[in-house]
């Protein structure tokens, strides 16, 4: 039982949070496919395995380290290192629930067609004469800075499925929105930013 207490002093780090964050991700791994790209399933291959060779043997060291100088009631390097150890184990179990359910898409073995799907790079045009291009990536890939979109947000949702030359409809907070395909291309995504831990 969560005291009202520890709930009040950080209710961002409380125990009850973390365990609601835990029960989200779990159900968001089961729930949606993971669909990835396999550069994303690098990325976060990678993540994991640095987590687990690198990251956590050197917080062992500390909090062991810490541990051999006495109180561990008031020392700070002890307490913040099982802290983020936890942190840690956290974060390593979600990435190997992501990887054990995801499900790799290269969009390069795609066949010639001009119909928009995962892992399609779009060319569209605005109502307003803008034109954009975005790549529709996975949910741990997506990076609007650089036109990475995640299969479930509502501009791919609204392209899934369009081709080349149609005009669909994206709902916005000011209303309806037309957006007309330019082009869609198969081709090699690159995900070479920095996991996201």
């Amino acid at each position: 039982m969560v005291s009202v207490e520890a709930l009040c002093k950080d209710p961002l780090s409380s125990p009850l949070l973390d365990n609601i964050r835990l029960l989200y991700n779990d159900f968001f791994c089961m729930a949606l496919k993971n669909y990835i790209t396999p550069s994303g399933m690098k990325r976060l291959k990678n993540e994991a395995l640095h987590l687990l060779d690198v990251e956590r043997p050197e917080l062992v060291k500390v909090i062991h380290w810490a541990a051999s100088n006495g109180d561990r009631s008031e020392n700070g390097d002890y307490i913040y290192g099982k802290k983020r150890l936890r942190e840690i184990a956290k974060r390593i179990r979600l990435l190997t629930k992501k990887l054990d359910s995801a499900v790799v898409i290269d969009p390069e073995h795609r066949d010639g067609t001009d119909q928009v799907f995962f892992g399609a790079t779009v060319s569209f045009q605005r109502a307003d004469s803008c034109k954009d291009t975005i790549s529709i990536v996975g949910v741990d890939e997506a990076d609007a800075k650089k036109g990475l979109v995640s299969w479930i947000s509502p501009l791919a949702t609204c392209l899934l499925k369009a081709r080349s030359g149609d005009t669909v409809y994206l709902d916005t907070p000011s209303g309806k929105e037309k957006v007309t395909l330019i082009a869609v291309e198969y081709k090699r995504i690159d995900i070479d930013c920095p996991p996201l831990r």
